[in-house]
């Protein structure tokens, strides 16, 4: 049997695997294609087949904060919070590599984004503009753990390090958070992959993952309630995971690099409005990037 005739035959078994894990509970992930060829197999098989991992978000089926009723402030100030939020990615992206979005691949994936968000060209700029002639500023991650022992890890772009590290401290212990050591090794770096999700099933999302060459895939929503697909893959595969993807027909959001946790903090009702309290609080510090989480809405 050749390769191509193995993945055939293993993507056949998509369907029937799905059904079992497509309950919505708080199950493990669960590994669609067989981890490792059976003994009989000839050795060749072991890597030409990939693993591929249902995210238990995908179980759920909406994002977590879809849970929490919260009515949001004026449009215009959440969009001009979220701009300073991209200027902010950019002046740390030109730091790192370079304003050149062509020799600077993170760059070119912020700009990208910065597109898809309607973020004024002028602003773009302006942001790349100001890096030669800002004020030296440092990049932190602060580790925290939030209501239900969630975890979270807080980017942080300061010219002040002590007025940052007094506001953060006073943001979490006003909202039920503390800073915590070790949170970051729940966290790993991968590649990220965004799509619209339109009116794929899940079946074909998982066959685009496989075909693609993705770890994982998962099922959210953008900020307006959007469905999203997210394609999780090895830094390295970035490039070549949004290539197959885009040659498939699919609809790229945004691509890059985020931290993704490996283990989930199951919250009920009450302790999910309390850390999205304490995660809007952050983000509206003009100090915060972004905060990354492993919050898993209970179902």
């Amino acid at each position: 049997m050749t390769g191509a005739a193995v993945q055939r035959a293993l993507r056949a078994l998509l369907p029937r695997r799905l059904a079992v894990a497509s309950g919505r509970c708080p199950a493990p992930l669960e590994s669609v294609l067989p981890p490792a060829p059976c003994a009989l197999a000839p050795p060749w098989t072991a890597s030409s087949v990939r693993t591929l991992q249902l995210c238990s978000a995908l179980c759920a089926g909406h994002n977590k904060w879809s849970k929490v009723k919260h009515i949001k402030g004026p449009k215009d100030e959440a969009r001009g919070r979220m701009f300073m939020k991209f200027g902010m990615m950019i002046k740390i992206a030109v730091k790192d590599g370079g304003s050149n979005p062509d020799l600077n691949i993170n760059l070119a994936h912020i700009l990208e984004q910065c597109r898809n968000k309607n973020m004024p060209k002028a602003s773009i700029e302006a942001a790349i503009k100001s890096v030669e002639k800002a004020k030296p500023v440092s990049q932190h991650t602060f580790e925290a753990r939030g209501p239900g022992g969630c975890l979270l890890l807080i980017e942080v772009l300061t010219d002040n390090n002590s007025r940052s590290n007094q506001e953060i401290k006073r943001l979490l212990n006003k909202n039920g958070g503390t800073l915590s050591d070790g949170v970051r090794h729940n966290f790993t770096r991968k590649g990220v992959v965004a799509t619209a999700a339109k009116t794929i099933s899940t079946e074909r999302a998982l066959e685009l993952a496989i075909e693609a060459g993705a770890e994982d895939v998962k099922e959210t929503e953008d900020e307006e309630e959007q469905p999203l697909l997210q394609f999780i893959c090895d830094m390295v595969d970035l490039n070549k995971v949004r290539a197959s993807l885009e040659k498939q027909g699919m609809q790229i959001m945004s691509s890059g690099l985020e931290f993704v946790p490996s283990t989930l903090s199951p919250l009920d009702q009450d302790q999910l409005h309390a850390a999205s309290t304490l995660i809007e609080a952050l983000n509206d510090c003009p100090d915060v990037i972004r905060v990354w989480d492993n919050i898993q809405a209970d179902s």
